[in-house]
């Protein structure tokens, strides 16, 4: 048997050529390619939901018509190259480049406009006269090409101004090649088959193609594009939020099929951007500094790698490379004299920075001279650019995690109450003069300037059930505990404060926890002491902190606590949280409630007992249903209901795990109870992995089974026959692989358990960042809770709607988007909505209706306060914003410790 590349295959003469005529013969399929199981895929609509006040809604959905339905988009692919053939990469050249190519061709091309996405795709109305062809283009200074002789002792050849104009000319020009060949054929009616439940990868493209001018369109006006949002550069446009970076407001647009046609969805969009001006002032702000003296430079380093910036005088813009190792008085270069001897050679000059600029360039320095410059060159050939010459470009992305502060900043200033939303986007659409589109005006597209007009329904809250049996019905999505008891309230016993230092009252504090308890039904003891942290130890790190707490713990109790009350001295981001709960979870198995107290009131010691009443296995209220069991489809058949979500690191952090958390009601036929399962999986996946992990012939480690032994511990003996799923934080390009990758593993689990088990399932995606708003006609509030719309602006063929289970208090409610990807069990439209909002109002830890139904809020809860268990963080520091890179291929990732048992079935999460 010859092994590939022996070498004698190169003496096979060449195939015999094939006639035009031949037609090839099927291959059979291979018997295991038989056996492969259809994939599932979303399932059509039943009809729709009539129960519910109607009510007429707007939303910021524009009507789209498209009158061009016999013509096709074509599709080009284009490669840009250097005249050596090296392969152009600079962001932002190619758009440059294709206008160029635009202004140059227009006669070759036929007249034609087209529509580029700014990397690989082109694309016109009707076909171009050639279906493949070269252009060289030449373009004049142009931006990525940074590296000219202006502003900087780059190759800084001469300070003779005749020599310069001589030069100019060579450094300021490069020539590039563009091949445009033709790729495929788009019919614009896929569009229309599209809107009729027809979907297609041409209807997928077609809107592609739609969207991609849209972005062009913007890219024309000088925007900042993020997918599918536009930023203009206007300071009234920026927000402040601290550190030096700016919350910049810009608009969404895309295109939507819906029942009601196809329409262009715009809403308010904001994007992080870095603080335009001098480089010294956003480094004051970043590191909240008095003066550049102070500024840590090995951190500036790391957050101005990549950025762009203008230098004066010449206002020539460069890219960020680094900083220089020694000051600006201190930093030598060589610096060629022409000229300077009489045979005409340039003579070399060892010279600073600083000196260069001030007595060659004359140019005044203040404050440079001690900090490092700006390095703006190639690794080899460093460009040094004194500090305070240099000012960063507008609109330029900031992609780190924010921190608290900041993001609370960032709500704050961004937030819209319904009516100004409103205005914003009918200017929005107004000012895009989007009917001047030359392509959308050739594709036959027109955009109304109406917003859409849907008809929703408000259903009615379910009622509640509290202590000593009273029933209640929450009004306008909220209800509060006053003279109430919670229907099923815990003793709190065996108990201890530890105090990390926070100044407060604790005895009073305790004094008053205990009465508040009281009047809720909660019988809580005196504590066995309270604890006051070392003030010794009050600097040392965290971990050593909580270590020294709990020795002082151990040595003054008689055994281990059934509960300890935390006080934390900062109300966000304390680093004693991570290590605290880890001891008590996961090493001690001890229920723990942390506190920043600022203003101790009867509200906030409510809030604080109906957490502590939750994690100890209480109930504060529950649905009335629950307990006469009279919920459709779920009180007659024993039914698991799972909220799944995976939480990611911040875009910045490429090597910090993801981490799945899937949460599971227990207790049939209860849905207000529910225990968490938390693993970590590699960075930036999203679909969970380890739902089914069969380590042996016998054993599975994975999530579901877990849960499932819990449910059927928990609930009687009983199998679930039911098994309700809600994922969050899936797009829909990722629905088949819920379907077809997750479920699978899910049903996988199941029949380990017990191979003649089948139940039926019914899988719900959450979706709540999408870009729909509704608003009431004629009314400033925003729409009442308990909205749902399923009609016009849904999907043509899919199941889908959007609920707004909550009431909207400040800034324009986000309906949270609902998509029935599979529904085994056979309910009716009006049930599964009725189902999705209760599930809206079992959350345990407060007393209003939520935005996106409580198993996903837990899951959510679950993983965050499990990733606190582990500090990923110091790894993540050094990954720098701009894109760090790591290597390929599976990374081990750290497991998560596991919770004691006698707390990993309790709602620690809460």
């Amino acid at each position: 048997m010859d092994s590939e590349g022996n070498g004698e295959h190169d003496t096979l003469p060449p195939p015999p050529p094939v006639s035009p005529n031949v037609v090839p013969i099927r291959a059979e399929p291979e018997p295991q390619q038989l056996k492969k199981k259809p994939l599932r895929t979303p399932i059509p609509r039943k009809g729709f939901g009539s129960k519910g006040q109607k009510i007429p809604l707007l939303t910021n959905h524009f009507k789209v018509n498209v009158s061009a339905v016999d013509g096709h988009f074509y599709h080009y692919s284009i490669a840009i190259t250097f005249e050596d053939g090296r392969p152009v990469d600079g962001k932002g050249v190619g758009r440059k480049v294709m206008e160029k190519v635009h202004e140059t061709y227009s006669s070759e091309l036929g007249g034609k406009n087209f529509a580029y996405d700014g990397e690989k795709s082109l694309f016109t109305v009707g076909a171009l006269p050639s279906n493949k062809v070269d252009y060289d283009v030449v373009l004049e200074d142009i931006s990525s090409n940074r590296n000219n002789g202006n502003a900087s002792p780059d190759h800084l050849d001469s300070v003779n101004e005749n020599d310069r104009k001589r030069l100019r000319r060579p450094y300021r020009s490069k020539t590039y090649r563009v091949q445009i060949s033709f790729a495929a054929k788009i019919p614009m009616q896929a569009i229309g088959n599209a809107l009729r439940g027809q979907e297609s990868e041409n209807s997928q493209e077609a809107l592609r193609v739609l969207d991609i001018i849209l972005r062009q369109h913007a890219a024309k006006q000088g925007c900042l594009l993020v997918r599918q949002s536009f930023f203009h550069n206007d300071p009234k446009n920026f927000a402040d939020i601290g550190g030096g970076v700016l919350g910049c407001r810009g608009f969404h647009s895309s295109f939507r099929t819906t029942q009601g046609g196809l329409s262009l969805n715009i809403d308010v969009s904001t994007t992080m951007i870095i603080q335009p001006g001098p480089v010294v002032d956003f480094l004051i702000a970043n590191q909240n500094v008095k003066d550049p003296y102070s500024l840590d430079w090995a951190k500036a380093k790391r957050i101005l790698k990549n950025l762009r910036i203008t230098a004066s005088p010449s206002n020539q813009e460069y890219k960020i490379t680094g900083l220089s190792e020694k000051s600006c008085r201190e930093q030598m270069f060589e610096l060629k004299q022409k000229n300077a001897k009489e045979n005409g050679e340039a003579e070399i000059l060892e010279v600073t920075v600083y000196d260069y600029f001030v007595n060659y360039r004359k140019i005044d320095l203040r404050y440079s001279a001690d900090l490092p410059c700006i390095n703006v060159g190639k690794p080899k050939r460093p460009t040094y650019i004194p500090l305070e010459l240099c000012s960063l470009v507008s609109l330029q992305r900031y992609t780190k995690a924010l921190n608290t502060l900041q993001r609370a900043s960032l709500v704050e200033k961004s937030r819209q109450k319904p009516p100004e939303r409103m205005s914003v986007l009918s200017n929005a659409l107004r000012n895009s003069n989007y009917d001047s589109e030359p392509l959308l005006r050739s594709s036959g597209v027109s955009i109304s300037s109406n917003f859409t007009l849907v008809e929703g329904r408000v259903l009615q809250a379910p009622r509640l059930k509290f202590g000593n049996g009273e029933d209640f019905s929450p009004r306008n999505g909220r209800w509060n505990l006053n003279n109430k008891k919670l229907v099923e309230p815990t003793k709190i016993e065996r108990w201890a404060v530890a105090n990390f230092s926070a100044r407060c009252d604790t005895r009073n504090l305790v004094r008053e926890l205990i009465k508040c308890g009281q009047m809720k039904g909660i019988h809580i003891d005196d504590p066995f002491d309270v604890f006051e942290e070392n003030p010794q130890f009050r600097r040392a790190p965290a971990v050593v902190r909580v270590e020294k707490m709990f020795d002082e713990i151990q040595s003054r109790l008689p055994g281990a606590p059934q509960f300890l009350l935390c006080l934390l001295p900062e109300r966000k981001n304390s680093d004693i949280y991570g290590p605290w709960k880890r001891k008590n979870l996961a090493e001690y198995g001890i229920v723990t409630q942390c506190i920043a107290p600022t203003r101790v009131n009867d509200q906030y010691l409510t809030n604080v007992l109906m957490k502590i009443n939750a994690k100890l296995g209480g109930l504060n209220s529950l649905l009335s249903i629950e307990r006469s069991p009279a919920m459709p489809m779920i009180s007659k058949v024993p039914t698991i209901i799972l909220g799944m979500d995976v939480s990611h690191g911040s875009p910045g952090q490429s090597d910090i795990p993801s981490i799945a958390a899937v949460v599971s009601s227990r207790q049939w036929p209860l849905i207000s109870r529910y225990r968490a399962s938390v693993r970590t999986q590699s960075p930036k996946v999203e679909m969970i992995d380890s739902l089914f992990k069969k380590v042996s012939d016998k054993e599975d480690e994975g999530i579901v089974r877990e849960l499932l032994l819990d449910f059927y511990t928990s609930s009687g003996k009983r199998k679930p026959d039911q098994i309700i799923i809600f994922r969050d934080g899936v797009s829909e390009s990722q629905f088949n692989q819920v379907l077809n990758v997750e479920l699978d593993q899910i049903i996988e689990a199941c029949k380990f358990l017990d191979e003649n088990w089948s139940p039926k399932f019914l899988v719900i995606v959450a979706q709540k960042n999408h870009h729909t708003k509704f608003f009431q006609q004629g009314a400033p509030d925003n729409v009442p809770p308990g909205t749902v719309i399923d009609n016009k602006i849904c999907h043509p063929r899919n199941n889908d709607f959007y609920l707004c289970a909550h009431a909207g208090m400040i800034g324009t409610t986000r309906p949270t988007h609902y998509h029935v990807l599979l529904d085994e069990v056979g309910f009716s439209p009006d049930d599964l909505q009725e189902l999705v909002h209760s599930l809206s109002y079992v959350y345990q830890r407060s007393t209003t209706a939520i935005s996106v139904v409580a198993p996903i809020c837990y899951a959510h809860l679950a993983a965050t306060q499990m990733s606190s268990f582990m500090k990923f963080e110091e790894s993540s520091e050094t990954s720098s914003s701009h894109g760090g890179m790591t290597a390929p291929g599976p990374v081990p990732v750290p497991q998560l410790p596991r919770l004691k048992d006698n707390v990993c079935n309790l709602m620690f999460f809460c």
